[in-house]
C-alpha cells in the first residue's frame, strides 16, 4: 500500500538505494557504491582496445569462488582476503563460463561486477566474456546446473523479491516490473524441491531478466586487446565477415531483451564463437586456417581461448598463436590448480601457476621481483620457453 504521509516524498531516492544496497548485500555479502556503473558512458562497449602494459587472461571460473580468488591472487589482481582490487592499471580478461558447474555463480557475477568498478577507478580494466554457459542459461537450458546452483537462485529469489516489496510501500517509486510474470511454476518431470530455483533461474537470467540486464550485459563476446584476440570458443572466417562489433551489439542487445527471446543463430552450433573447438582441442590444431583467420584481424597475432579444459594447464600451439587457458579450475569440471597467462608491452609471455610439480625442473633461481607469495610459483623453464612470444 502506499503512503499518503508528505515525509514520504522525500523518500524515494533514499528508499529505493538502500533497498537496493540491501538486497546486493544480503545475496553476495558485497556493497556498491551508488552508482554500481563501472563506465558512466552509456557509448558501446568497445571490441578494439590498444594494448596495456600488462595484460592478464583467466580461464573459465564456473560457479567456484574460492577457487576463482585463488587465481585472482595469484596474478596480483585481487588481495584475497578484502576481495578488492590491487591490480592497478593492468587489463584483465575472463574469457566466460562462470556460470553453471557450481554453487557460487551468483557471488561470482557480482564479485567481478564489483571488481570492474574498482580496477577502473585505478586506472586498470576487468572484462569479461560470454561463454557458452551464460549463452545457454539466457536460453533457458540448464543443463549443467547443480542443486547448489539452484538454490543459490532460490535464494537470491527470496531477497530479491523482498526488495519489491519494500520499495512498493512507498508512494513516489515507480512500480517495479516483475521479472517472475509468466514463469512456470511447476515442472513436470523435474524434481519439486527443485522448482523454486528453476523459476528463479528463469526470471533472472532470461533476455532482460535482472541478473542478465545487470551482469550479463556488460559482457563482450569478443575482444581485441592490441594483437591478441579474446575468445571463449575460437572465431572462423565466417564470424569476422560478419562483423565482430556487430556480434558484441548484437548479442548485448538480445540480453536486454531488444531483440527477442532466442539468441542469434551464430551461436547455436558446433561453429559457434562460444562453442568452437577447432583451435583448443588437441595438439594438432588447423595453423593454416588459424593463421588466415588472425589475417582477416588487422594487426592480430594470436587468439586466446577458454572452452576447453587443459588438464595439462595453460598452453600454446602454431608458435603460440593459439593459446589455451581453461585449466578446469571449479571443483566442478576438473578441479584444477590456478594459472594465469600474463602478457607485458605486447611480446613478452609467461604462466603464473599454482602448481608446485614445476619447481622439480631445472630452472634459473627468480628473483624477488618474480615472486609471488602463497600459491603463487611460476612455473619451469621448459614450460615458458612453450609460451614464449616471438619479436
Amino acid at each position: 500500500m502506499e503512503s499518503s504521509d508528505p515525509a514520504c516524498e522525500k523518500l524515494p531516492p533514499f528508499l529505493s538505494s538502500f533497498v537496493d544496497a540491501f538486497v546486493d548485500f544480503s545475496v553476495s555479502g558485497l556493497f556498491f557504491p551508488s552508482n554500481p556503473s563501472p563506465n558512466p558512458d552509456p557509448a558501446p562497449l568497445p571490441t578494439r582496445i590498444p594494448a596495456p602494459a600488462r595484460l592478464v587472461a583467466i580461464g573459465d571460473l564456473h560457479g567456484d569462488l574460492p577457487k576463482t580468488l585463488q587465481t585472482l591472487s595469484l596474478a596480483g589482481l585481487v588481495d584475497p582476503f578484502s576481495a578488492r582490487w590491487t591490480g592497478g592499471s593492468a587489463v584483465a580478461v575472463q574469457v566466460g563460463d562462470v556460470l553453471d558447474r557450481g554453487g557460487d555463480e551468483l557471488r561470482l557475477l557480482y564479485l567481478l561486477q564489483r571488481l570492474k568498478i574498482d580496477a577502473a577507478r585505478a586506472g586498470g580494466s576487468l572484462l569479461t566474456l560470454h561463454g557458452n554457459h551464460e549463452i545457454m542459461n539466457a536460453d533457458g537450458d540448464f543443463r549443467f546446473v547443480t542443486p547448489a546452483g539452484l538454490d543459490e537462485f532460490r535464494s537470491w529469489s527470496f531477497w530479491y523479491r523482498s526488495g519489491l516489496s519494500m520499495k512498493r510501500l512507498c508512494g513516489g517509486l515507480e512500480t517495479p516490473r516483475d521479472p517472475f510474470k509468466g514463469v512456470p511454476k511447476s515442472f513436470p518431470g523435474v524434481k519439486q524441491e527443485y522448482w523454486e530455483g528453476i523459476r528463479a533461474r528463469i526470471a533472472a537470467l532470461r533476455p532482460n531478466g535482472p541478473i542478465a540486464a545487470r551482469f550479463l550485459s556488460g559482457n563482450q563476446t569478443v575482444l581485441v586487446i592490441g594483437d591478441s584476440v579474446f575468445v571463449h570458443g575460437g572465431l572462423i572466417q565466417e564470424h569476422i565477415e560478419y562483423g565482430l562489433e556487430k556480434i558484441n551489439q548484437e548479442i548485448k542487445d538480445w540480453i536486454m531483451g531488444q531483440s527477442g527471446r532466442q539468441s542469434p543463430f551464430y551461436l547455436r552450433d558446433r561453429n559457434a564463437v562460444v562453442w568452437l573447438r577447432r583451435f583448443s582441442r588437441g595438439s594438432n590444431c588447423d595453423c593454416a586456417h588459424l593463421e588466415e583467420v588472425l589475417a582477416m584481424i588487422p594487426g592480430a597475432r594470436r587468439m586466446v581461448m577458454g572452452h576447453t579444459i587443459k588438464e595439462e594447464g595453460i598452453n600454446g600451439v602454431c608458435e603460440d598463436r593459439a593459446l589455451r587457458v581453461d585449466v578446469g579450475l571449479s571443483k566442478g569440471c576438473g578441479n584444477g590448480l590456478p594459472e594465469v597467462l600474463e602478457i607485458k608491452n605486447g611480446v613478452q609471455l609467461r604462466i603464473l601457476t599454482s602448481n608446485p610439480l614445476y619447481l622439480k625442473h631445472t630452472r634459473q633461481p627468480v628473483g624477488k621481483e618474480d615472486m609471488k607469495e602463497g600459491l603463487a610459483i611460476l612455473v619451469s623453464e621448459n614450460r615458458l620457453k612453450e609460451m614464449e612470444a616471438k619479436a
